[in-house]
């Protein structure tokens, strides 16, 4: 489906790429508690992605995330974005926390393995 693209610059003057599905504008994918979002790249710099990530044994996506964390951690204030690290790790945690009590119930009611 086609999207909507906007651009604004960030302090520095770089731009940053505004997107969304026009079907749901403002309104991000979930993905658990995270969020989905689709990033179209030209193929040659995707390409020195795929090579870097190889270089440090990592999935492109995973050092992708890296690299937007990362400029995110630049960009802001410290105190915003340990802010919402924290609170990040504190979601990851109650999530684990929530699937291991789940197991736990099931094999208390006789679910077998879960």
């Amino acid at each position: 489906m086609l999207g909507r693209k906007t651009s604004t610059l960030q302090p520095g003057g770089e731009p940053v790429l505004l997107c969304s599905r026009v079907d749901q504008v403002e309104m991000p994918l979930r993905h658990g508690s995270k969020y989905y979002c689709q990033l179209l790249l030209d193929p040659h710099r995707y390409g020195l992605i795929e090579k870097l990530a190889g270089r440090e044994n990592k999935r492109p996506t995973a050092l992708m995330r890296e690299m937007v964390y990362a400029a995110l951690e630049k960009a802001l204030p410290v105190s915003e974005y340990k802010a919402a690290e924290a609170a990040d790790q504190a979601a990851w945690a109650e999530s684990i926390k929530r699937r291991v009590e789940g197991r736990q119930r099931s094999k208390q009611e006789g679910g077998g393995d879960a």
